[in-house]
């Protein structure tokens, strides 16, 4: 009898978000190459008016299953608890993007595990379109009532969730993101670099002009460190560029020293990595932190703001820091010699080799097994 894991990846037909794009991506694969023996993988999808070839994207699924429904309106369907084409079984989700709605674990093998890697829409909703902040909400009081698991990336976003929505009780699991596999700095590095419009040796940001990603204490800190470094800000919003620059120049950095992209592809952001001599992490969301694990992944030698999640994720693999002058004096420590730099890097990669979507997957089965 073989047993089928049907994985929700409406990211790879109809993405929202490129970091869940990729998280679904590299967890279906990491399951279908962890399947034990007599288990197999299935993808279910929304319809999408673009034909995608998810078998091309994961490869050895044993199906695809297109429902009736495009994202937009399944997404309103699993909202509201309305039927859905996507049926029963073993349903796992990388997102909270699954059919929450009542079931026999017990009599018909029916079991659905959603994950949230970001508290955003709880934490900081303002910062979203009101209408993405509603529809999480809303399928987290799903999952209270409906989900057999919550899978969560970190103990500390595990503790804060059990303040939002206490019911869950024992049924949240912490399971761990990771870079993508293979995520390394590529041999045209330098080329893609130069195309990007980007200088070498620079101090590298994430984020955008929402507060809670916290770019304007992390300009503040490189500014008080008076390091003549240039900036490097990815993944700002479209548009947002101008802003970001202001900001930086309000902090005290010239917009000369400033270059900010937008979302990056994997190889591209690897490339940026390549040339980064330090990744500031000055966010204090709690979410899963992509840009710190890859900054690991890579040997970036990383200066971030002492917080719940980064302690949990960071251990001894860079600097935590509590203010503008210990982020500003980290800089400095981190910067002041290639004794520093090169310690720090080898810190780095030894931490983010805890990281792996195998190890990830892995799990995952056992908890499916378990439940």
């Amino acid at each position: 009898m073989t047993t089928t894991l049907r994985v929700v990846l409406d990211q790879l037909v109809a993405p929202t978000d490129p970091d869940l794009r990729t998280a679904s991506r590299e967890l279906a694969q990491a399951l279908v190459q962890t399947a034990p023996r007599g288990c197999v993988v299935e993808a279910v999808v929304p319809s999408a008016s673009e034909a995608t070839d998810v078998g091309d994207l994961v490869a050895g699924l044993a199906d695809v299953r297109k429902t009736a429904l495009a994202r937009r309106e399944l997404a309103a369907a699993v909202q509201l608890g309305a039927p859905t084409g996507i049926g029963g079984g073993m349903i796992h989700s990388p997102s909270l993007f699954a059919p929450l709605v009542r079931h026999d674990r017990v009599h018909d093998n029916d079991q659905t595990v959603v994950t949230l890697w970001d508290l955003r829409p709880w934490e900081a909703p303002d910062e979203l379109p009101r209408a993405t902040a509603m529809w999480h909400r809303a399928m987290l009081k799903r999952a209270v009532k409906y989900a057999d698991a919550v899978v969560v990336p970190t103990h500390a976003v595990a503790s804060r969730l059990a303040e939002l929505a206490p019911k869950l009780g024992d049924r949240v699991r912490v399971i761990a993101g990771a870079a993508p596999a293979g995520f390394s700095v590529p041999r045209d590095d330098v080329g893609r670099r130069r195309a990007l419009g980007l200088p070498e040796g620079f101090i590298l940001l994430s984020g955008g002009m929402a507060p809670s990603d916290g770019l304007e204490r992390g300009f503040a800190a490189i500014a008080a460190s008076g390091l003549d470094v240039p900036v490097v800000v990815i993944d700002a919003a479209e548009g947002e560029e101008p802003a970001i620059a202001e900001l930086a120049s309000a902090s005290g950095i010239p917009e000369t020293h400033v270059h900010v992209r937008c979302a990056l592809d994997t190889a591209d952001r690897a490339a940026v990595f390549g040339a980064a001599v330090v990744f500031g992490a000055p966010s204090r969301r709690t979410a899963f932190p992509w840009r710190v694990v890859e900054a690991l992944a890579l040997g970036v030698p990383v200066v971030a703001a002492d917080s719940a999640v980064h302690v949990e994720v960071i251990v001894d693999g860079g600097i935590l820091v509590e203010d503008r002058d210990a982020a500003a004096a980290a800089l400095v420590s981190a910067l002041g010699s290639t004794s520093a730099a090169e310690r720090l890097a080898v810190l780095a990669s030894d931490r983010g080799r805890a990281f792996s979507w195998r190890e990830a997957a892995t799990r995952v089965w056992e908890l499916h097994a378990e439940l």
